[in-house]
């Protein structure tokens, strides 16, 4: 199976639960491409001011990962602009996952999972597993990365 994992990722927490996943799925014998959207200005909170500079294709994927942090209590506006940009992901196996600073998944998490879910669904999929990994607590973190790979990787099965 052809794999994107498509990230955002400020402070490098989503990238390094993004590249265990990477290490995952190439055990099982896929390709995996990880891939970073990143824009001039990822600060800016306005999602009309942002301006991509890389905006993976997803294209050529059978299934596709995205991930970001949850900025706020909501998905991170270039995570938002890079999404809304897509062409259709249907036909497409989606999975998703967000990281964040909060210790429940109630404070943000979950709001940043459904945001990710609708805007999939906008574009003619759903997010078939997802994640949400709380940063607080080392020993629960760990847990939850390691769940949260399992059921994305299970995926691809």
């Amino acid at each position: 199976m052809n794999i994107g994992i498509i990230i955002f990722s400020k402070t490098g927490n989503t990238l390094s639960v993004a590249e265990k996943l990477r290490d995952t799925l190439l055990s099982k014998g896929h390709q995996v491409l990880l891939d970073k959207v990143t824009a001039s200005n990822d600060i800016e909170m306005d999602p009309g001011k942002i301006m991509l500079t890389n905006s993976p294709s997803t294209q050529d994927y059978d299934m596709i990962i995205f991930a970001a942090p949850v900025y706020g209590g909501r998905l991170p506006s270039a995570m938002q602009v890079y999404l809304h940009g897509l062409h259709s992901l249907e036909g497409k196996l989606v999975a998703g996952f967000v990281t964040q600073a909060f210790p429940f998944p109630s404070w943000g998490g979950n709001q940043t999972i459904r945001v990710l879910d609708n805007l999939v669904r906008s574009k003619g999929s759903k997010l078939s597993a997802t994640g949400v990994i709380n940063w607080t607590f080392p020993r629960k973190r760990k847990a939850l990365i390691a769940e949260t790979v399992e059921k994305i990787a299970a995926l691809s099965a």
